[in-house]
């Protein structure tokens, strides 16, 4: 079947994770993959293993526990985040190859805007001259996977400082607005996922549809 595209907007980011949880909870092996394209307005994410200790100083920004792999990240507006909601089962794809397939498709989407990046196998994510410029995030279940992807376009970058991000006290961070040309998350939106289909292998390319009713 068809996979679907969709532009959420900016969204509310716990609506957002308890709809995905929903999807992922009533596919069947005929449910369609999606793709979810989004911004979230300011929030701190702590993974299930998360330490508490790697957020300094929240200040006003909620923190959120959630069922992810990972520490603690940052949303916020400006930054594309991406859920792919995929039967990695029916893919035929494993999680390292999944993760994979995720941080090449970004470091050839920004190569596009002539930004070079690359990927480490030890701290996964993707980064530009070490400073970390998208984070990868994950949770499978019941063969399928949500949570995903976010990509600093376009953001304030201070609460990065507010946080050790992902875990590593320290990190740099940055965005494409201090390395290219000015482009909108939704702009990267359209440009990362011919990337994404060709990293991911899908046979089929996804159609963009509007945004999924999130309500309970």
């Amino acid at each position: 079947m068809t996979p679907i595209a969709r532009w959420l907007g900016r969204v509310d980011y716990e609506p957002t994770w308890r709809a995905m949880q929903r999807l992922t909870d009533a596919r069947d092996s005929e449910t369609a993959d999606e793709f979810w394209f989004l911004e979230h307005p300011p929030v701190y994410t702590l993974g299930l293993a998360g330490k508490d200790e790697h957020v300094l100083a929240a200040g006003d920004i909620p923190v959120v526990r959630i069922d992810r792999g990972g520490q603690v990240t940052y949303h916020g507006p400006g930054q594309l985040v991406v859920y792919p909601l995929i039967d990695v089962k029916r893919l035929g794809i494993g999680v390292r190859a999944l993760v994979t397939a995720l941080e090449t498709a970004i470091v050839d989407a920004v190569s596009e805007l002539g930004v070079s990046a690359y990927s480490r196998p030890e701290a996964p994510g993707v980064y530009v001259s070490a400073k970390k410029i998208a984070s990868i995030g994950l949770r499978i279940r019941r063969g399928a996977t949500y949570h995903g992807l976010a990509l600093n376009v376009s953001m304030d970058l201070e609460p990065f400082t507010r946080i050790n991000p992902c875990g590593y006290a320290g990190l740099e961070v940055t965005d494409l607005h201090h390395l290219a040309p000015p482009i909108t998350p939704q702009a990267m939106a359209e440009k990362l996922l011919p990337h994404l289909v060709r990293t991911l292998r899908l046979p089929e390319v996804p159609v963009w549809q509007p945004a999924p009713d999130q309500r309970a």
